[in-house]
C-alpha cells in the first residue's frame, strides 16, 4: 500500500523550496508524529488502528496524520470507509530525500513504551486470528477466490521457470510458507531431497496434505514462521507463495523465514503488487491491499537478503504479480 510520488523534481525546480523544508522539518517537531513514524515502521494501519495503539482521541491524531502527509512524510491509500497510512519513502533523486530518511532512522531508535507494545501486538494478534479465521471457514472455496485474483496456472510456468534456474546446486532442504492447496509441492518433492510445508490453518493444511499422499519426503507443519521447527532449520530454498497479503506482519514474516535460509539458500517470494481493490478483505481474506515493489525490497534488505532477480505479470480483474528471488547478501570489508 506503499506509494510513491508521480514526479521526482530536483531542488531548483521546487517552487519555494524553503516552505518544503519548513513543512518536513515542522511535521516531524513532535513527539505524538514521530511515534507515529515508529509504529509504522513496518506496518500500514488506518486512523482507529493508530489510535488505539497510541492511545489518543482520533480528532487529534487526524490533524497530525494531515500535516504529515502534506509533508510527504506519509502516503496514504482508502480501502473502502478506511484510509490506511503509511510511511512514504521519498525518491533518492527527490528533495531533501536524505533529510527524510534521517528523521525515519532517528524516529526508529525510540522505544514504544510497554503499553504501546502490548497494543500493538493485541492488534497484530487481531489481524491473525481474522485471517486464520477466514482460511478456516473458506477454505472449501480457496480456489474459488482465488482464481479472482491470481490462480496458479497463470504464473505457474513463470515460477517453475525460476525454479528451473536456481542458482548453487543445493538441493537438501525446501520450505514453502504457506502451501494453499499444494500445487507446487509436487515440483519442490522432485527437485529436493526434504519437503517442508509450512500453514498456520488446520484446513488449509488438510488441503495440501490431500495433494500430496504420493509425495514420501513431504512433511507438514502446523504453525507459521514462529514455528520452533524453524529455528535449526537451514533451507536451501524458501518458497512465500501468495502468502504476505494474508499475515499480520509481513516484514516480520519475511525475516523469519530469512533466518531459516542457509548460507547459499535462496527465498522466493510471489506478491500483489499494490492494489486498490478492497472487495478482498472480505472475499479473500487479505490483510493488505498488495505491496509496492519498493516496499518488499526494503524489507528483503531489513531481513539481509539481496535480489536476485525479479519480474512482473498481469493477472486478471487487474492485478499485477511480482515475483521475487532474493538470497543472502554477502557482507563484504
Amino acid at each position: 500500500m506503499n506509494s510513491v510520488a508521480p514526479n521526482h523534481l530536483s531542488l531548483a525546480e521546487v517552487p519555494d523550496a524553503e516552505t518544503v523544508l519548513a513543512s518536513l522539518c515542522k511535521a516531524a517537531a513532535d513527539s505524538l508524529r514521530l511515534r507515529v513514524l515508529r509504529v509504522l515502521k513496518h506496518d500500514a494501519m488506518d486512523v482507529s488502528e493508530l489510535c488505539a495503539v497510541l492511545d489518543v482521541r482520533q480528532p487529534a491524531l487526524s490533524h497530525h496524520l494531515k500535516i504529515m502527509s502534506a509533508a510527504g512524510l506519509l502516503s496514504s491509500q482508502r480501502d473502502g470507509n478506511h484510509i490506511f497510512y503509511r510511511r512514504r519513502e521519498f525518491a533518492g533523486d527527490e528533495p531533501f530525500a536524505g533529510l527524510q530518511q534521517a528523521l525515519f532512522s532517528a524516529a526508529d531508535t525510540l522505544a514504544l513504551d510497554e503499553a504501546e507494545e502490548t497494543r500493538r501486538d493485541s492488534l497484530q494478534r487481531k489481524r491473525e486470528q481474522n485471517s486464520l479465521d477466514f482460511f478456516t471457514n473458506n477454505a472449501s472455496r480457496f480456489r474459488e477466490q482465488q482464481d479472482l485474483i491470481a490462480a496458479p496456472e497463470r504464473y505457474a510456468s513463470a515460477v517453475n521457470g525460476l525454479l528451473d534456474a536456481l542458482p548453487g546446486a543445493n538441493r537438501g532442504t525446501a520450505l514453502e510458507v504457506g502451501p494453499g492447496e499444494g500445487w507446487l509441492l509436487p515440483r519442490l518433492s522432485k527437485d529436493f531431497d526434504r519437503v517442508i510445508a509450512l500453514d498456520n490453518a488446520p484446513a488449509m493444511l488438510e488441503s495440501a496434505r490431500a495433494a500430496a499422499t504420493e509425495l514420501s519426503n513431504v512433511e507438514f507443519l502446523l504453525g507459521d514462521t514462529r514455528h520452533a521447527a524453524l529455528e535449526s532449520l537451514r533451507a536451501d530454498l524458501i518458497v512465500i507463495n501468495m502468502v504476505l497479503h494474508h499475515t499480520p506482519d509481513p516484514a516480520t514474516t519475511l525475516s523469519e523465514a530469512a533466518r531459516a535460509l542457509a548460507s547459499e539458500g535462496v527465498l522466493l517470494v510471489t506478491e500483489l503488487c499494490e492494489h486498490r481493490q478492497g472487495w478482498t478483505r472480505e472475499n479473500c481474506g487479505d490483510l493488505w491491499l498488495g505491496f509496492a515493489p519498493e516496499l518488499i525490497q526494503d524489507w528483503a534488505k531489513t531481513a539481509g537478503l539481496k535480489e536476485l532477480t525479479s519480474s512482473y505479470l498481469g493477472q486478471r480483474n487487474g492485478f499485477k504479480l511480482q515475483l521475487r528471488l532474493f538470497g543472502a547478501a554477502k557482507i563484504t570489508s
